[in-house]
């Protein structure tokens, strides 16, 4: 419907010359579309309401071509219904004596017609126009305050390795390592966002964690540890893209801290796949298993994992398998009835 209030017949023509002739050929096909029906109604009802259908179709021509196709219409179908359908046919003379008043009436009419309908059709494009304008700004607002954020989050990413490396006590490099992650995967989804909104506003969801899981294997990964992965092409919402992104950081850190103790080898396996319409996120490890419950009893990770889930509108489970553990985010069935 949006697209037919927006349709206009002389939009593609660039030239003045060019928008007039298909302004003017617009009023003549709606003209011998009008005259067409009415000589097909004539066979039943013959002489009945001469004037009747001019009205829609000076109305159509106007809205759609102007008001100089709205005029052309008009001219066009008014004389013919003068000259054919009004008494006595074929001739411009009246044989009723109130007929030339019916007919001026009819012509003042369809005039106010088109007058009020172009009237409209200006007010609705001005209106049209405003409503994109202040669309395009704000866009262009988001992607500056996206691309703003970006930055600000890499800033406090370099801030924490800087004061890392400030710091003597080995044992407070974890915690700042978990914090430099966490926010280089929020830079990494803001930076993916903003490509994704200039092309339409759902994130192409395999480079988006292709570039997310590159960057975790350089930044938190030993050579001890290799990443499987299988992700499905999908597009998804924004909001639920960075919730996986941060969902499969959070996953991913925990395995590289609890799952291979003292150097041990293994494999990760990070799974993303389209089921029943919606969409399941796995993140298995073939590591110690229910030794790195324990080890991870409590954390903070656990609660970060089920609000990154509650955010993406799915559900989180966790446990050990019969070699390793498992994180598994799925969207609930009840969101996608």
């Amino acid at each position: 419907m949006q697209r037919l209030a927006e349709f206009d017949v002389s939009r593609q023509f660039i030239t003045g010359r060019g928008k007039l002739a298909a302004q003017l050929t617009f009023g003549a096909i709606c003209a011998a579309a009008m005259i067409g029906l009415r000589s097909l109604y004539d066979m039943w009802a013959p002489e009945s309401g001469p004037f009747a259908l001019i009205y829609p179709t000076v109305l159509l021509a106007t809205f759609y071509g102007h008001w100089r196709a709205g005029l052309v219409s008009f001219v066009v179908t008014f004389f013919w219904a003068w000259y054919f359908v009004l008494p006595g046919q074929s001739s411009f003379f009246f044989t009723n004596p109130t007929d030339p008043a019916r007919v001026l009436l009819n012509a003042v009419c369809c005039l106010i017609v088109i007058i009020f309908a172009e009237a409209f059709r200006r007010a609705a494009q001005s209106t049209m126009k405003e409503i994109r304008e202040r669309a395009d700004k704000r866009l262009t607002l988001l992607a500056e305050l996206e691309h703003r954020t970006k930055n600000n989050f890499a800033l406090v990413a370099s801030l924490l390795e800087i004061q890392k490396r400030q710091m003597s006590d080995p044992s407070l490099h974890g915690a700042l390592e978990d914090a430099v992650g966490r926010v280089r995967t929020f830079a990494d989804a803001y930076s993916t966002l903003t490509l994704d909104h200039e092309e339409g506003g759902d994130v192409a969801m395999k480079p988006y964690l292709d570039v997310l899981l590159d960057r975790i294997e350089r930044a938190a990964l030993t050579e001890n540890i290799n990443v499987y992965r299988e992700i499905e092409p999908m597009r998804l919402p924004s909001e639920t893209a960075v919730a996986i992104g941060l969902y499969l950081n959070e996953a991913i850190s925990n395995c590289a801290k609890y799952a291979f103790p003292e150097g041990r080898l293994g494999k990760i396996g990070v799974f993303l796949q389209a089921v029943d319409g919606g969409w399941r996120l796995t993140v298995e490890d073939d590591g110690v298993g229910e030794e790195a419950i324990k080890l991870n009893s409590g954390g903070l990770g656990k609660n970060l994992m089920l609000a990154f889930a509650h955010q993406a509108g799915a559900s989180h489970s966790a446990g050990p398998v019969l070699n390793g553990f498992r994180n598994e985010m799925a969207e609930k069935r009840s969101e996608l009835a």
